[in-house]
């Protein structure tokens, strides 16, 4: 790999923002150089801009300390000093699709965790190691928006990363019928215990609009690409809850699923085992090398125990068994910032780099 790949963060002060600014330190193939958010962090460094609400473990990286926070709203400035941008930012959904495409239009390729574009037509939404077919339709995507080289990809969902590989991973045995309870970390809303003390000790049964993502979303990641548009599948059907619970970080499910072939339980862990998708394939650097890990342990997998499995870019997934109403019940846990939020992007953004959507400008 010659010289990395210029990286400007939008929204690069929020926790998502704070994850990709610590994921891409020492990167092997991508460089934070810019870094933008609102107009009342421009101007100030960015060690200043977070002073008070970093919100990590970790440090902040010496790298990205001194580097000025720009006005993500100027958009052709801030564009023309990077090769590639993630967007983090905290807006209402018409002003994201405007902000996202305006640097698209650039000819910038936008790498987005946020769900402004989720069901734009011709933009993609990827797993990498389920749906990279689906990259196809940025071309389609470049001609409507005017551009050669800008583009946007966008991540799904932290929700459903705990399940739909699992259920993917038994494609060829058609599930039918899927019900999941998601039993998700206050990280998700970007809040820790410090800023939010409600949390302790408490479980809250609703998060807004979580519960018609974690149904829909995943039927547009296994859809197709029909007259340069991505349609969603129209199987299996998907019925969850969405529940947050007092754990830092990872979303754990239940799921209960009805086959039209029925698998034999062996058959399920064999299928789980070997599975492998492009990332794999391509040894991309962010790629967990054993995407699906099942625990044989009655107790496992366990948020705290398991969350940062393969660096937190690997599903978990254990206590598979016979169901008296389904065929299978199971449990899966992802690390909803890394696998589901900042990582996934970082592993978007390398299959885009490896897959020649990318390039230096």
């Amino acid at each position: 790999m010659s010289a990395k790949l210029k990286v400007g963060i939008v929204g690069g002060t929020g926790m998502v923002g704070q994850r990709f600014v610590d994921l891409l330190d020492q990167h092997p193939w991508f460089e934070v150089t810019a870094i933008s958010a609102s107009a009342n962090s421009a101007g100030k460094t960015y060690e200043e801009s977070v002073q008070g609400r970093w919100k990590l473990a970790v440090p902040i990286p010496e790298a990205v300390k001194k580097i000025v926070v720009q006005d993500a709203s100027q958009v052709e400035a801030f564009a023309s000093q990077v090769d590639f941008i993630f967007c983090a930012v905290d807006m209402k959904k018409n002003e994201i699709q405007a902000l996202e495409e305006a640097y698209a239009r650039t000819g910038t390729p936008v790498v987005s965790n946020n769900s402004a574009h989720r069901w734009t037509a011709d933009v993609p939404m990827v797993i990498p190691e389920i749906n990279p077919g689906h990259l196809d339709v940025i071309e389609a995507q470049r001609k409507r928006l005017g551009t050669k080289t800008g583009f946007i990809a966008v991540k799904p969902n932290c929700s459903i990363q705990s399940y739909v590989p699992a259920l993917h991973a038994l494609r060829e045995f058609k599930p039918t019928q899927v019900v999941a309870s998601t039993y998700q970390a206050i990280s998700g809303a970007g809040k820790n215990f410090t800023d939010w003390p409600d949390m302790l000790d408490n479980v809250i049964p609703y998060i807004g609009g979580e519960e018609e993502k974690s149904e829909q979303e995943p039927l547009r990641i296994w859809g197709s690409i029909e007259n340069n548009e991505i349609v969603k599948a129209s199987a299996p059907l998907i019925t969850t809850q969405c529940i947050r619970v007092p754990v830092t970080d990872g979303h754990l499910a239940t799921v209960f699923v009805n086959f039209e072939k029925k698998p034999s339980k062996d058959e399920i862990l064999e299928r789980w085992l070997q599975f492998k998708g492009r990332p794999q394939e391509l040894a991309l650097p962010s790629a967990p090398k054993q995407f699906i890990t099942y625990f044989e342990e009655e107790n496992r997998p366990q948020t705290k125990l398991d969350r940062d499995i393969e660096r937190g870019m690997g599903v978990s997934t254990g206590r598979l068994r016979e169901d008296s109403l389904y065929d299978y019940k199971f449990v899966g846990l992802s690390h909803n910032t890394l696998r589901g939020a900042a990582g996934g992007a970082v592993l978007i953004a390398e299959l885009l780099k490896a897959e020649g959507y990318i390039q230096p400008k």
